[in-house]
């Protein structure tokens, strides 16, 4: 949950319909990620008239996939179904999804990947371009357009919280997770006023890729080696023709475009090892991923 207020009391009877038809042994479980509305009060007004509601309230916003993977380490259910609160994906989608991994035994999760990706064309050319970059740099695979909503298999949810990094891009580790997952076309909606700025999807997006690939660091190992080549083939060129051939060497223009080129390129370079520096030093600390303020329904073992 994060500024969810408005969405919440629909998510909930609309959520609580749908596994009814399922089963009556279920327990809902609400993570507020410091959200600064009265997301948490509602939650608590849902807790106290059904036993099976248990919320984590964080102590300030973590991020939205650590407070998932917070969620996921409580889940006690033989089958954990992970959605945002939000209803830009519908809570329905739980008894398609049932369906679905109860078709074949050995299907361990279902997850839904958007029919045409929402949002403006902006948003939709930006959206493929982070899967194809992702794509190309990591040697995980993962599905163009997913969406969070997922059902999956208590074995594959106890592989998944196994993973301990600081630096979490879950769409990445919901795939190296392995098992058989199976993909469901869905519809997602769009709503006004997403929390996900563009300069918090530049952020994932460079997360992401340094989190599952040490391509560009191996790219700047290539290209040095490339630069240094060319420039001993030049240096080489030149001195023959000034010791050869008595040409005089000219050309001030050349050779300030040349410095800014190198110098931008080692900049950039730079750059690139100073964010895996920054993700190893983040490791090295080893501190929690998020900090629970408090709980409600749930004791103190996680139980």
């Amino acid at each position: 949950m994060y500024c969810s207020e408005k969405y919440i009391e629909e998510f909930y009877k609309r959520i609580l319909n749908t596994i009814l038809n399922i089963t009556k042994d279920y327990e809902i479980i609400f993570v507020n990620d410091g959200s600064p509305d009265n997301s948490l009060l509602n939650a608590i007004e849902f807790w106290k008239n059904d036993k099976n509601v248990k919320i984590i309230n964080l102590s300030k916003n973590f991020g939205h996939h650590k407070a998932m993977m917070t969620g996921l380490k409580f889940a006690t259910g033989d089958y954990i179904f992970l959605i945002d609160v939000d209803l830009e994906e519908e809570p329905e989608l739980l008894e398609i999804f049932w369906k679905n991994i109860n078709s074949n035994d050995d299907i361990d999760v279902v997850y839904g990947v958007q029919r045409d990706r929402k949002g403006k064309i902006f948003e939709k050319i930006t959206g493929k371009l982070f899967y194809k970059v992702f794509n190309f740099f990591s040697n995980e695979q993962i599905p163009e357009n997913i969406i969070t909503a997922r059902l999956m298999k208590k074995n594959y949810v106890n592989s998944l919280i196994k993973f301990q990094e600081s630096e979490i891009f879950i769409g990445g580790l919901w795939e190296i997770t392995g098992f058989i997952q199976i993909p469901v076309q869905v519809k997602k909606i769009l709503r006004i006023g997403t929390t996900y700025t563009f300069r918090k999807k530049i952020a994932l997006a460079i997360n992401a890729i340094t989190s599952f690939s040490a391509k560009p660091l191996i790219w700047i190992f290539n290209l040095g080696v490339i630069i240094l080549i060319f420039s001993i083939l030049v240096i080489t060129y030149f001195l023959y023709n000034k010791l050869m051939l008595g040409v005089e060497i000219e050309g001030w223009t050349s050779l300030i475009l040349s410095i800014w080129f190198v110098g931008g390129l080692v900049i950039f370079s730079n750059g690139i090892i100073g964010i895996y520096l920054s993700k190893i030093f983040i490791e090295t600390k080893n501190r929690p991923n998020t900090i629970i303020k408090n709980t409600y329904g749930i004791l103190d073992d996680g139980k």
